[in-house]
């Protein structure tokens, strides 16, 4: 069994670790596997920002915001959250958001 006060420890842990990482999107999004190190096909360059919160006791929220102009012309399908030793925490795959269109007035 783990007690509430474990549990808050850890996603208290979590946040401080995830905060301190980085956060990559990609084109991929078919692997599944749990032994991944990477995204499946990462955007080149560091375009995505990243923030975590501890939003209740054993819950954390994390927002990957990119700039639309960052990924014009590409179609996202996958996020992934990195500590600073670039090890993959967690990648979501998602059905394909986009194709990205850079607007000029």
């Amino acid at each position: 069994m783990i007690t509430d006060s474990t549990r808050s420890k850890v996603a208290t842990d979590l946040v401080t670790l995830i905060a301190a990482g980085s956060a990559k999107i990609g084109l991929g999004g078919n692997s599944t596997s749990p032994a991944a190190t990477d995204l499946d096909v990462p955007v080149a360059g560091d375009i995505a920002s990243l923030s975590v919160i501890k939003s209740d006791e054993n819950v954390i929220e994390i927002k990957v915001s990119v700039d639309g102009a960052s990924i014009a012309g590409l179609v996202i399908r996958e996020v992934g959250v990195f500590d600073t030793n670039n090890n993959l925490l967690t990648r979501n795959n998602f059905t394909a958001i986009g194709l990205f269109l850079l607007l000029k007035h």
